[in-house]
């Protein structure tokens, strides 16, 4: 009995070896997909355009390939079988273990629960499995004549874009807008389940578990809340001076200062790099290897802020477990998880007057002429000022969730009610004027200003704010159990890192973000605690 319980377990070791060669390889072909569009955003010449989109489409059918491979889906479902039953063996062992386990005083069973949520090796074999057959189901129902072309597609896109971009031309973008949304529609139906909408299916990519119903709920309470909060605002008669933060501050010293601020919150510079880029953003190798990028404008808060925000993003992926990492489950559990990172860093974090205790005296060392008769509780004030303005990445903390609203209405009418894109421009305008009182003068600073849509990523933007609630209810636990503002006050970060890494990051995909707020704070998603941390905030910041 003995050998034969060593044969099957030598065998279902066999079975998963053999597959986690197939995932290595896949795996290969997205970390060079990855490098090419880090390469597109910070080095690349603008002449290598379409050879390196054929590239990308020549790696994208490799990868597809591999997960489409009959052998790796045999491979994976019965691995997960063979869990599934050792779990119920070791389960129906407890059970009539428990049986006779009765206490002296009053016979009741002794409780033997394991927490599924633990970084055992089987949880880890079994998030893995799952992850993959998450991305097996997601690529192997689409014909790879059309995964490949739609690969192509977007890599060609992002650059017809940034021409677009700069040359304040929505024109020359919709009709390659109109390819990729017609792509999305057609990836998304054949995923679709039975009564369910396609806008459903792509916001499942990015965050799973959430709806239209359920976002709609969510938003419809920022519209509640927000709107008339920012309204009273911009009638408040507190005025916040933030003149200083724009001039002239020296490229250079922004560098010195964004390195700074990086290894200050947690970036590690032995497995990270920070480089310079149009548009701020995070890319992930694996836990060793997370690069970030920011931008250095007239504002010295500008770069100050993207690259908090951006460390955010990279602490999370340093703090996946090495066993999760390079494999299907080896990345943050959803966008909406990592832009809770992200933002609990850049805005709770990072905009607190406690944070600038311990590092404003360093701002005015790099800056001692620009900053001079400004003190640390002014600068604070000017970093939290509320501005209505039309670019999403420079928006602050009170208004950015009305730019994302903006987005999110517009993402459902592409998709649910077929909107032409020609219409886009005048639609973003009036939602604009509407949620926050400006209007666009050109489609640079209104359709035009996000890459996403050229990159395919419908479904991501609600993410943002969904990220920003994520964090306040994080806060509101995390307050319950630390001093949380006397730690920023005597920049004790490792404490508050050291936290989120246990809770949040280590786990990579093995939870859901519902999963992880749950065990975190005992609550599921509430967004009320978000409404709440702004309401208190720019009440107070502007005596309403």
């Amino acid at each position: 009995m003995a050998q034969e319980d060593d044969m099957n377990t030598e065998n279902k070791n066999s079975d998963y070896e053999e597959l986690m060669k197939y995932l290595e390889e896949a795996q290969a072909y997205q970390t060079a997909l990855i490098l090419f569009e880090w390469d597109d955003e910070t080095l690349a010449p603008e002449a290598a355009g379409s050879r390196t989109a054929r590239m990308q489409g020549v790696l994208s059918a490799s990868y597809q390939r591999i997960m489409m491979d009959p052998r790796v889906k045999e491979l994976v479902d019965r691995c997960l079988d063979e869990l599934e039953e050792s779990r119920k063996t070791v389960s129906d062992g407890k059970t009539k273990e428990k049986e006779h386990l009765q206490t002296a005083e009053n016979g009741a069973a002794c409780s033997t629960r394991t927490d599924d949520t633990e970084l055992t090796e089987e949880n880890i074999r079994r998030a893995i499995l799952k992850a993959a057959k998450r991305e097996i189901e997601e690529v192997s129902c689409i014909p790879p004549e059309e995964y490949r072309a739609y690969q192509e597609l977007t890599a060609k896109s992002t650059r017809i874009w940034t021409k677009a971009r700069k040359e304040n031309d929505f024109e020359a973008f919709a009709p390659v807008l109109q390819e990729i949304i017609d792509y999305q529609k057609k990836f998304a139906s054949y995923r679709q389940k039975e009564g369910q909408k396609l806008y459903d299916v792509m916001l499942d990519s990015f965050e799973p578990g959430f709806t239209m119903e359920r976002l709609d709920e969510f938003f419809g309470l920022l519209k509640e809340h927000i709107v008339p909060l920012l309204k009273q605002v911009m009638e408040s008669p507190v005025r916040v001076q933030d003149d200083f933060l724009d001039g002239d501050y020296p490229k250079e010293k922004q560098r010195e200062l964004a390195e700074y601020l990086a290894n200050y919150v947690g970036f590690d510079f032995s497995k990270g790099v920070l480089a310079v880029s149009a548009h701020p953003f995070t890319t992930n190798l694996h836990n060793r290897d997370v690069r970030i990028t920011t931008h250095y404008k007239s504002r010295v808060d500008s770069s100050a802020f993207s690259v908090i925000h951006e460390s955010g993003h990279a602490i999370y992926e340093f703090g996946i477990d090495d066993r999760l990492s390079q494999t299907p489950a080896g990345q943050g559990t959803s966008m909406g998880m990592h832009e809770s990172q992200s933002r609990f860093f850049e805005n709770i974090i990072g905009r607190s007057e406690a944070f600038w205790i311990p590092v404003y005296g360093k701002l005015k060392e790099l800056f001692p002429e620009q900053l001079k008769g400004v003190g640390r509780e002014m600068f604070v004030r000017a970093i939290n000022k509320v501005q209505p303005g039309l670019i999403r990445t420079e928006a602050d903390e009170l208004t950015y969730s009305l730019h994302v609203l903006v987005r999110y209405e517009l993402e459902k009418m592409l998709i649910e009610k077929n909107l032409d894109v020609k219409g886009l421009p005048k639609l973003w305008a009036d939602k604009y004027e509407e949620y926050l009182g400006i209007r666009p003068e050109n489609d640079a600073e209104g359709v035009l200003q996000d890459i996403h849509w050229a990159q395919g990523s419908f479904g991501y933007f609600p993410s943002y704010a969904l990220g920003s609630a994520f964090g306040a209810q994080m806060l509101v636990q995390m307050k319950k159990e630390m001093d949380f503002e006397k730690l920023l006050e005597e920049g004790r970060l490792d404490v508050i890192r050291e936290y989120l890494r246990i809770h949040v990051h280590r786990y990579g995909k093995m939870k859901t973000s519902r999963e992880i707020l749950r065990d975190m704070t005992g609550e599921d998603f509430e967004p009320r605690y978000y409404v709440e941390y702004l309401e208190e905030k720019y009440r107070k910041l502007y005596a309403i």
